[in-house]
């Protein structure tokens, strides 16, 4: 017989669009959670308009918020705020990422959560975050992350700055809310008392410099962060190599370096005195390139190459487009892209879940809301309310349902 999900059992009142919020909703959802998506009338989440679409059917939407259920809801009519305080006190955790200061004047903001229901936990997810000196400005992932220092260091080093194409910040930042939500879960069954947790992009965008920030401010600003293009600017042989056919990624870290130059033939660099340390073999960056890209020009394939560099366990990749990594037998075989079926688009490709339990190794059949589907069964199953008044409730605008 199956176990229940990790979460089942939790409700999750969910006030978020876009990316990051329901980033984090998405993996409580794939976890079992009950997840309330309430969306605002007339439209719900925006990220509904958003490319691929098909019979007005967002494939992005679909793939943030998989096994939701959907509230449309018109706030400026007062009795919307009644039904979300109802919600409230049957859920354990409300999850937000208007920007600072908008879900208070919903009327939903931590002190009234917290009166409400003491239990509950709630999550507030921002740009810059609920307090300083920037808390006030909206932002987008792209955004926080120019002010984290992360733009700086993308790109050629005499080009302007890059963008890469995916929405590292959003995705990440909805992951640390998932993992903070679940430590406050625990807090809740030891103490009873919920909590406001602060779970901001910046601050998750700084969290991944592992090198910048300490080289930086430990050596009074000797070592400068900088853009490095195909190369990285502190360790060396480490980036981007033009191989027979493409490119290829190499990482050779301080103790491969001497088993990458046995894999090469070229023992006499081991001693090199341009070599010796990775100091020296940053200083002398470009000669280290020429040697390695010699060498990799000797095989008929990429693959041949990456097989050579493989069979000595020095780390190395091929540089895969996104259709060739959708295709990767690897991904396939564990999940890492995963097929999913939905009513309206059919057939597609989604990110896979990258958390596993091997006590709850199934993954759910689960399926993106339409606008209000959920309506009546909320307000009649869960908060009790008559089927008369929920039909006048629609009649009347409170409520908003659409196929799509």
């Amino acid at each position: 017989m199956a176990s229940k999900p990790i979460l089942a059992g939790y409700r999750i009142l969910d006030f978020t669009q876009y990316l990051a919020g329901p980033s984090a909703t998405r993996l409580m959802a794939e976890m079992g959670a009950e997840i309330i998506k309430i969306e605002m009338a007339p439209y719900g989440d925006p990220s509904r308009a958003f490319p691929y679409r098909k019979h007005k059917r967002s494939a992005y939407y679909v793939q943030q918020n998989r096994g939701k259920k959907s509230l449309c809801v018109n706030f400026k009519d007062g009795r919307s705020r009644e039904i979300v305080r109802d919600l409230i006190r049957e859920s354990d955790v409300l999850i937000e990422n208007y920007a600072p200061g908008v879900i208070g004047r919903l009327g939903f903001g931590w002190e009234q959560v917290r009166a409400i229901n003491p239990r509950a936990v709630m999550c507030s997810i921002s740009a810059f975050g609920q307090t300083g000196p920037l808390s006030h400005l909206s932002g987008f992932d792209y955004i926080a992350q120019a002010y984290a220092g992360v733009t700086a260091v993308i790109g050629e080093p005499d080009r302007p700055p890059s963008l890469p194409m995916l929405a590292i910040g959003d995705v990440t930042t909805g992951v640390h809310a998932a993992g903070a939500l679940g430590f406050a879960l625990l807090d809740v069954h030891r103490t009873g008392v919920g909590q406001h947790l602060d779970i901001s992009l910046l601050d998750c965008y700084f969290h991944h410099h592992e090198v910048n920030v300490q080289a930086y401010s430990a050596s009074g600003g000797a070592i400068v962060p900088r853009r490095a293009g195909a190369h990285h600017y502190a360790v060396a042989p480490t980036g981007i190599f033009r191989g027979p056919e493409g490119y290829i990624m190499i990482l050779a870290l301080l103790h491969q370096w001497p088993v990458l130059c046995k894999a090469m033939g070229r023992e006499d660099l081991i001693a090199d005195e341009r070599f010796k340390t990775n100091e020296l073999r940053v200083a002398n960056q470009q000669a280290l390139i020429a040697i390695i890209e010699a060498w990799l020009q000797g095989f008929a394939t990429d693959a041949a190459a990456i097989e050579a560099l493989q069979a000595v366990r020095v780390p190395v990749a091929p540089i895969l487009t996104v259709a060739q990594a959708i295709e990767h037998p690897h991904h396939r075989a564990r999940g890492t892209v995963r097929r999913v079926s939905d009513r309206m688009l059919g057939e597609f490709d989604i990110p896979g879940v990258p958390l596993r339990f091997s006590a709850h190794p199934e993954l759910l059949e689960l399926q993106a809301p339409l606008l209000g589907e959920h309506n009546g069964e909320l307000l009649t199953a869960l908060l009790g309310y008559e089927a008369e008044r929920v039909a006048a409730l629609e009649q009347e605008g409170v409520l908003v349902a659409a196929a799509h």
